[in-house]
């Protein structure tokens, strides 16, 4: 750290309210807007929630200074496929397949969708849910992860959807709610009380806003119909999981075709988000580009869980773009660094594999030439761009955050590059997606107001909220019937 950003400034003054100002100061910025540019040093002026200027020496008398000298200053990142309610067990199914592979060893290869979807997520009490999403929100917060997608399939009774949204607006970051079923118990209304949830909870344009959860499977067709015919008569995003193997790709071909939906043709348009998108034709894939849909892949559980390849050079070729997703943190964490680098390193693998692979008789020391039909390898910037912006525009959102552009709210995010891991810093994006990790995030404004200051976050009894969630997972565990192996597999 500089000698003035240990010592120096405080902590500016009710940040993110109206009337407050700070200048973000002497950073490298990456602003992600083709019309601001990257400024190698360069200031940021934050008026109450709103990006008020950026440019270099700007000169703002009556604003406080954060110095954010050797800092890479840039937008908050953006999860665009998280279940959040899942926090309690995290990291407890570390090899798990998605489905059961047949092998007769559930032991060797675990089942997430049995474990968790079955057996574990009907068990959760409200104050689980809000337990579990609270403490995701403030670990991703705490990685600089200013925006996500809760796609929160455990909306088993009203008062479950309150300790949802309950737990988001406490979490204090922008936040889409995917309304999506629970275990269909009596007491469920999903999907027919998506109105009453929407204007109980999301009735004014603040951080936290709605999406509708409409998956679609085989044995389901008149809910999944159903949920999509109210997300539109809402106005709402409309987001599904495509899994190879899970039933829902036939579902997706014959939406694609206009054939879909009890009562009429539902159909694709730019409000619907899909998740994974993995084994889908290509026709289909056309379908749902020509309808300007949109695609989150999860890339590090894509590759892990057996979902199948990472959908990347197929929207390459057809001149689309994903954001990014950490999808559940039972199997991979759920930090941007981690996501970044997974899609650049897997899209590149596959790239690099298929030129080699016309390496025959090649000069020495030299690759062979590209073919007409390789798509250029991803850069660290392309996958920045997916982290940021690409997140924003998915989620409807890139009017207020996704890069740093005057007028959009102040989503900010300042990385540490003077740290023993990136120093000395010679690229800014080189340094965020190949170097940083969580460590690197230092500061963190949502909306203008500071969540995160010099390493800390701020309001968070973090040792409290932690035994809480322990407790939570203690409940789960024993209404499960399991002990807990911390050297063993559940």
């Amino acid at each position: 750290m500089t000698e003035d950003f240990q010592a120096g400034q405080g902590l500016p003054a009710d940040s993110g309210r109206p009337g407050s100002r700070y200048l973000i100061k002497g950073g490298a910025v990456l602003s992600l807007d083709p019309e601001v540019g990257d400024l190698e040093r360069a200031d940021v002026l934050v008026d109450g929630a709103r990006i008020a200027a950026v440019g270099p020496d700007l000169h703002v008398p009556d604003a406080a200074v954060l110095d954010a000298r050797g800092r890479i200053v840039l937008p908050g990142f953006v999860d665009t496929h998280h279940h959040q309610f899942e926090t309690a067990l995290r990291g407890a199914l570390p090899d798990a397949l998605l489905f059961d592979d047949g092998s007769g060893s559930p032991s060797a290869n675990p089942n997430y969708g049995d474990f968790v979807l079955g057996r574990m997520a009907p068990l959760y009490r409200p104050e689980d849910v809000r337990l579990s999403t609270l403490f995701a929100g403030l670990a991703q917060l705490d990685a600089g992860v200013t925006t996500v997608l809760d796609i929160s399939q455990i909306h088993h009774t009203p008062e479950h959807t309150d300790a949802a949204v309950t737990a988001l607006r406490e979490a204090g970051r922008r936040a889409v709610l995917s309304y999506a079923g629970g275990d269909g118990r009596p007491g469920s209304t999903y999907p027919e009380d998506a109105r009453a949830v929407l204007e109980r909870w999301f009735a004014s344009d603040g951080l936290v806003t709605m999406a509708m959860g409409g998956e679609m499977y085989l044995d389901y067709e008149a809910l999944y119909s159903r949920a999509w015919e109210l997300g539109r008569e809402l106005g709402l995003r409309i987001v599904a999981h495509a899994v190879s193997g899970a039933g829902t790709n036939p579902v997706l071909d014959r939406l694609a075709r206009g054939e879909g939906g009890v009562g009429g043709n539902l159909g694709l348009g730019p409000d619907n988000l899909f998740i994974h998108m993995t084994g889908v034709g290509d026709e289909t894939w056309r379908r749902v580009r020509d309808a300007g849909a949109r695609v989150s892949i999860a890339f590090p559980i894509e590759m892990a869980m057996r979902h199948g390849t990472p959908p990347i050079l197929t929207m390459q070729a057809l001149g689309m773009e994903p954001s990014l997703s950490s999808d559940v943190e039972t199997t991979m964490p759920a930090d941007p660094f981690t996501l970044m680098r997974s899609a650049l390193t897997m899209q590149r693998m596959v790239v690099n594999e298929r030129v080699l692979a016309r390496g025959d008789g090649h000069p020495p020391n030299h690759w062979p030439p590209p073919a007409e039909d390789d798509p250029p390898l991803l850069t660290a910037r392309d996958v920045l761009r997916f982290a940021t912006l690409n997140g924003a525009r998915d989620l409807g959102l890139d009017h207020r955050t996704g890069s740093l552009t005057p007028g959009k709210d102040a989503d900010v995010v300042l990385l540490d590059a003077t740290a023993l891991n990136v120093a000395p810093l010679n690229s800014a994006p080189g340094a965020v997606v190949a170097l940083m990790d969580r460590s690197n995030v230092e500061t963190v404004i949502v909306a203008g107001r500071v969540r995160k200051w010099r390493g800390r976050l701020l309001d968070v009894d973090v040792d409290r909220l932690r035994h809480e969630l322990e407790d939570s997972r203690d409940h789960l565990f024993r209404a499960a019937g399991l002990r807990r192996d911390l050297f063993g597999r559940v």
